[in-house]
């Protein structure tokens, strides 16, 4: 393909990526499910060539950054606390499903290896992470249920990587070891952990000596590339480093970052990482055309596939439901024995972590990698692209229903012991306590009355605000909405000004970015 042809493509990807996306708002789709349609649907359109996706060079391009972005944001404390459970899934439930999805691919045909069987599982194992953050970004979960994904997508893609290599290694060779697979895999995670933490540690100390915010971006973007490749080139787990590097990225850049560094870097990786999740989603689509060249058309795989494939698909989502409702039914025992340190979470809970193990990229790299020749290529490649789609297609779009219907409530346990209208109250006397102490000359006369009274005020009615929210609440809406209509009219001044030539265009990008951050500061005050 021609190079200006290929750009051609990947312009031709974007806008359709804007289509898509729209379509899904108006039609109430997950914007996952459009997008791979979508691509399914430009697969095949005349005139367009077959798409064929490099594995690596897809898990290389996207996997970092994404992972990067889940890291970076995710809650620290809460992620340490419930470590435990994250790793029953990220490892024991990725570990457990390889092993029942090769049970049962070796009882559908027995003349399959082991092997054949093994990478099978590894490839459809491990819930993706692109796929889990656009389902999440559309629901409300409490909080340890959020974690418990959150921390599952960031770190299963490493166990089911393993899995994957070490049977792909056995199908070759003719030999295989649990053991020594479960044994690497730790081996790997500590030699990732260690490099993320040398990148992490590297980019607090340049981002805090760089002093050009542009710089700053640029490196926070590479990092996470940088901490993938790493990983990899020392044969140690390049996703364990990219997650470390993004939790310590994402602890440090409080301190690090700028108020503008912050603004304009969140602004431009939003658009980045948005751009590059719907890609995922419209390369899979894409893939679709392949696939089924390969397994000759849709009707002969229906009628040679179709049974041993639903047949999978089934059995790895109850293996999912029988891992996460054991563990909560163990804990439960526990419990019962006098050993509380674990809190069940419930029938209804358990259900939504069930049905939350939507499969993606990761699961179609493993695929397509796999070598030229291997015993059953053709139908792992076909079962792995089948259970994106069911998984995408039936439990993407009704885990918001599964989550309405289960109607989980927050525990007391995993309360903020501040809300949000105390934490501002105490930031807020804090201000007043330096404004008050600046307020002054060294000779005790006030110097500032004004600015001194402001954060006074602002002190005294924070702290009014968060003993009486829902009383203050309506009112307050209603205030924010009065600086909104301010903001307008103050924007339609500034324009006219301007059009007018009474002023230059200096003057008004700089009015336009006050009443632009006057307009985010009211709109968040209203969130």
């Amino acid at each position: 393909m021609e190079p200006t042809h290929l750009f051609e493509l990947v312009i031709g990807m974007f806008v359709a990526i804007i289509v898509l996306h729209y379509a899904a708002h108006r039609l109430g789709l997950p914007p996952s499910v459009a997008l791979l349609a979508g691509g399914a649907a430009l697969a095949f359109a005349p005139g367009l060539p077959t798409i064929e996706v490099d594995p690596e060079l897809v898990l290389v391009i996207f996997l970092p950054p994404l992972l990067m972005d889940g890291a970076w944001y995710i809650a620290l404390g809460r992620l340490r606390r419930h470590m435990i459970g994250i790793a029953s899934l990220a490892i024991g439930a990725v570990f457990f499903t390889c092993a029942v999805v090769a049970v049962v691919t070796h009882l559908l045909f027995p003349a399959l290896p082991w092997a054949a069987c093994a990478a099978l599982g590894a490839i459809v194992s491990p819930p993706d992470a692109v796929s889990a953050r656009a389902v999440l970004q559309r629901v409300r979960l409490p909080r340890r249920l959020q974690i418990l994904l959150e921390g599952e997508s960031l770190l299963n893609d490493a166990s089911g990587l393993v899995l994957f290599r070490f049977a792909i290694a056995a199908g070759v060779t003719g030999a295989f070891s649990a053991s020594e697979a479960m044994g690497s895999f730790f081996l790997l995670a500590i030699g990732g952990a260690l490099v993320g933490i040398a990148v992490g540690t590297t980019w607090v100390l340049l981002a805090r000596r760089l002093g050009d915010e542009y710089l700053i971006i640029a490196a926070t973007i590479l990092i996470s590339w940088a901490s993938y490749l790493l990983g990899e080139f020392l044969h140690v787990s390049g996703v364990i480093a990219t997650v470390t590097t993004g939790l310590i990225a994402g602890w440090y850049q409080h301190t690090v970052f700028t108020a503008a560094t912050r603004m304009r870097g969140t602004s431009f990786w939003t658009v980045l990482v948005f751009l590059m999740e719907a890609a995922v989603f419209i390369l899979i689509g894409l893939s679709l055309r392949g696939v089924v060249e390969r397994g000759g058309s849709l009707d002969v795989m229906a009628v040679t596939m179709g049974g041993p494939i639903l047949a999978i698909l089934l059995a790895l989502t109850a293996a999912r439901f029988a891992w996460v409702f054991g563990s909560d039914y163990l804990i439960r025992i526990g419990n019962a024995l006098g050993i509380k340190r674990y809190t069940p979470v419930g029938a209804r809970g358990a259900l939504v972590l069930s049905w939350a193990g939507v499969r993606g990229v990761v699961t179609l790299a493993l695929a397509l990698s796999v070598p030229e020749g291997f015993p059953g290529r053709d139908f792992i490649l076909v079962t792995s692209f089948a259970v994106i789609l069911g998984t995408v297609l039936i439990q993407g779009t009704t885990l918001g229903k599964v989550i309405a219907w289960a109607q989980l409530s927050e525990p007391p346990s995993e309360k903020p012991r501040f809300s949000m209208s105390q934490a501002e109250a105490a930031m807020a006397q804090a201000q007043f306590v330096t404004v008050k102490a600046r307020a002054y000359d060294e000779n005790g006369q006030l110097i500032h009355p004004q600015l001194l009274d402001k954060y006074r005020r602002r002190a005294v009615t924070s702290v009014d605000y968060a003993e009486r929210t829902e009383h203050y609440t309506p009112m307050l809406h209603a205030h924010f909405d009065v600086i909104l209509e301010a903001v307008v009219t103050g924007r339609s001044e500034l324009l006219r000004l301007h059009r007018a030539g009474e002023i230059d265009d200096e003057t008004l990008h700089e009015l336009e970015r006050d009443l632009d951050l006057e307009e985010l500061s009211a709109l968040a005050a209203k969130a």
